[in-house]
């Protein structure tokens, strides 16, 4: 089964060492991804969850601890949480 992304949140900033983003995404479980940096050189973290509420409380926590003004991008438009 392939992964569907559901949501995607990212703290508006460009820079390698500033750089934020949180992936909802599910395949049987629920995953919460989460990256601080560029997708080079940036360290990614990885949670799973049972259910939808589960993940998305901590996807929440994620996006609010660091402050800052996060944009959810939904649609087409958003990349692929990494591998």
């Amino acid at each position: 089964m392939a992964r569907e992304l559901v949501t995607r949140w990212w703290n508006g900033t460009w820079g390698r060492l500033t750089r934020r983003d949180v992936w909802l995404a599910r395949e049987v479980r629920w995953h919460v991804v989460a990256r601080a940096g560029d997708s080079e050189t940036g360290k990614v973290l990885r949670w799973e969850f049972d259910t939808e509420d589960e993940a998305r409380q901590l996807a929440t926590r994620l996006v609010k601890a660091d402050g800052g003004k996060w944009r959810e991008i939904t649609g087409n438009a958003t990349t692929k949480p990494p591998e």
